[in-house]
């Protein structure tokens, strides 16, 4: 009897045991679940993510760059994207046909090195899209003028161009139209320029404004 009478008593505790069990579970998961949107929402506040652009990715970007500024790394066809001191995206460049040495003259088919600024925007580029770069800058203007390929004329033309961030001349003996542009970084194969595939030629071309400046290292 005594037995019996126990078992419906047992029954019940272990049941309230159950549930206790349970209602733990459930609030370890909805706690859990929680924590993670707050993780989440927390790192969307930081800065943004650095990426290499692949032929399909995505990034959302804020819509407008603070201090934004390009470096062109030659060694490893890179170029990076700056905003407020910090990269935000990296992408893979094509270069000039000869592509390891600092440009000279006109036809030499180099990508030149130095720090350069974009100097004009054209969406209406046979190469897709396009960022001029503002060469020759002073120190290919000097290097020229001591070489006799500019006169003193053409060089004081250049650097008055560069300090009033203009477009420098384009028709001397040094080169020019050297662009940042699209149609493609699998093979160095431009005449001098920076070239990018077109999703990523967009994207910058959205991005970045004239007078950007831009770093182009070895």
């Amino acid at each position: 009897m005594i037995n019996n009478r126990l078992k419906p008593r047992r029954r019940q505790q272990s049941r309230r045991l159950a549930a206790r069990v349970i209602g733990c579970i459930l609030f370890v998961i909805a706690f859990t679940s929680i924590l993670r949107l707050c993780l989440l929402a927390f790192a969307a506040t930081l800065a943004v993510p650095v990426s290499i652009a692949g032929p399909a990715s995505e990034v959302r970007f804020p819509h407008r760059l603070v201090n934004p500024r390009i470096v062109i790394k030659k060694s490893r066809r890179l170029l990076e994207l700056y905003s407020e001191g910090r990269v935000i995206k990296t992408y893979r460049v094509g270069l000039g046909l000869s592509p390891v040495e600092d440009k000279i003259r006109a036809g030499d088919r180099r990508t030149p090195e130095g720090d350069f600024y974009i100097c004009l925007k054209n969406a209406h580029s046979q190469f897709y899209l396009s960022l001029q770069l503002s060469y020759p800058n002073e120190k290919h203007a000097a290097r020229g003028l001591r070489d006799g390929l500019i006169t003193r004329a053409q060089y004081s033309q250049t650097v008055n161009a560069i300090n009033r961030k203009r477009v420098p001349p384009q028709n001397t003996r040094l080169g020019g139209q050297l662009f940042i542009h699209g149609n493609g970084s699998q093979t160095d194969w431009t005449w001098g320029c920076v070239a990018l595939d077109d999703p990523h030629m967009r994207e910058l071309f959205d991005l970045v404004p004239i007078g950007t400046p831009v770093s182009i290292l070895h």
